[in-house]
């Protein structure tokens, strides 16, 4: 399969096509045109909303459990393997443009959140479900287009995701404690069971007690490794914009891998575009209970995925001095450049975290995919069951397959969903500006910020019962 099909996917969209690399240029550059840059206009509007904490109702999450879970998704091997593989194929260069399209894909991330909060459903539980191919079915009406994602979701959340972040934990476990990839891989399905099982309000409340204290021990560990490094910080800071360019004398005929590895890790990071998060984003009751808040917490989440944790991981691996060497490499290096900050205490401190970091996302992979199962007609007993059977398989096959097939097929499978999603917020773009409008509108006055579907202008149908007339 991988010869005939993965293979040729991944050429004409990350390969010698790049497709995708100019999909998601073009769109996060539409949507900071659109929304008038409101990833810098309203920085700080971001975290004032996590200051008005609470649920506008008792069948949903939180706006911070879904920060979270989102979050949860997001933070998994990019942030440690996909920095150093961006950086062992375009050199530090590659930093940059993570920067750069984590940036842009902040105000993609809000578009389709903020879509995600105003297409959600409630399903026989009473409980939100939303996502891309809730919006591409209500929001356009296209059910064909809606079918084809959620497919493409399945076969990246639902199965390789899951699988690939299974075999960094696996390689890394192996690695630094000589544990079986074969029993990594059985513990890791059998602890998720335990977890996912318990449904999405479970997978919230999991996500709620680690994230944060995983992401705070990591950014406090690259932070003292700065500390100790303080003098070189200047130049590889330095190192890193020019390199970008290829300006360096080591980076000079690197520029286009820089590019490519780093807008490609970067995207596969914060996951801005490629219509995984909008799941979570639908699944939270925000106070204010206006679908633009969800928008904002989102987009809060881009930054602090690959502006903060992926910056964390460079910092760690350059300073270690690992640069550009050609060669696809994964958690290995990160544990390397750890281990020579700390010694053997840097390499068990990196098998913890990419642990951690991984089986969250492997957790909260299975709570995307579940979302869709009705388009198949499926969202029953016997579905819900095959579709945990399959998934617990592929973390079990993932902890054993090979590194390059495990990234090979994610690579394929984020690019589908993100080609299908892109055109689907690009569509959907009069109710982004409109809903964007109607919040700010409301804030400059004073109103109450419950959105009301009679007062703002939207595409398609929005689901009965879920918002006020």
């Amino acid at each position: 399969m991988s010869e005939f099909i993965v293979g040729p996917m991944n050429n004409l969209l990350w390969g010698d096509g790049q497709l995708l690399i100019y999909v998601l240029l073009f769109a996060g550059v539409w949507f900071s045109v659109r929304l008038r840059l409101i990833q810098l206009r309203e920085f700080t509007h971001m975290f004032k909303l996590l200051k008005k904490e609470g649920k506008s109702d008792p069948q949903g999450i939180s706006s911070f459990q879904a920060l979270c879970t989102g979050l949860s998704a997001r933070v998994g091997t990019g942030n440690l393997a996909g920095v150093a593989m961006a950086i062992s194929l375009g050199g530090s260069g590659a930093v940059f443009w993570m920067w750069v399209i984590a940036l842009l894909g902040m105000a993609t991330g809000f578009a389709e959140s903020v879509l995600g909060q105003l297409y959600k459903v409630r399903d026989s539980h009473k409980e939100f479900r939303g996502g891309p191919a809730y919006y591409i079915r209500l929001g356009l009406n296209q059910k064909g287009l809606a079918v084809l994602f959620s497919l493409c979701l399945f076969l990246g959340y639902g199965a390789s995701f899951s699988a690939m972040q299974a075999n960094t934990i696996a390689e890394a476990l192996n690695n630094t404690f000589a544990i079986s990839t074969s029993t990594s891989g059985i513990v890791i399905a059998a602890v998720a069971g335990v977890i996912v099982m318990g449904g999405f309000k479970r997978i919230a409340r999991f996500a709620e007690l680690v994230v944060p204290w995983m992401g705070l021990a990591f950014v406090a560990t690259a932070v003292i490794i700065a500390a100790m490094n303080f003098t070189q910080l200047p130049a590889l800071l330095l190192d890193i914009v020019l390199s970008a360019f290829g300006l360096t004398e080591a980076s000079a005929g690197a520029l286009g891998a820089a590019i490519k590895s780093g807008i490609q890790r970067g995207m596969y990071s914060n996951e801005a575009g490629a219509g995984s998060v909008p799941h979570a984003a639908a699944g939270a009751a925000p106070k204010p209970n206006h679908p633009v808040a969800q928008g904002y917490i989102q987009m809060l989440g881009v930054f602090l995925d690959t502006i903060v944790l992926c910056s964390c991981t460079a910092v760690v691996v350059l300073l270690a001095g690992v640069g550009s060497s050609g060669e696809i490499a994964g958690i290995g290096v990160t544990q390397y450049a750890m281990s020579v900050h700390f010694g053997d205490y840097g390499d068990d401190f990196i098998a913890v975290a990419i642990t951690l970091f991984a089986f969250t996302s492997v957790v909260a992979n299975y709570a995307y995919a579940e979302s869709n199962l009705h388009f198949f007609h499926l969202d029953n007993k016997w579905g819900k069951g095959a579709y945990t059977a399959l998934y617990l398989c592929m973390v079990v096959w993932g902890a054993n397959a090979s590194l390059k097939e495990a990234w090979n097929l994610a690579d394929m499978s984020l690019g589908l969903m993100t080609m299908v999603n892109i055109y689907a917020i690009i569509q959907l773009t009069p109710t982004i500006v409109n809903l964007m409008q109607d919040y700010a509108d409301k804030r400059r006055a004073g109103k109450d910020m419950e959105f009301h579907r009679s007062e703002v202008n939207v595409q398609g149908q929005v689901a009965e019962g879920v918002w006020k007339d």
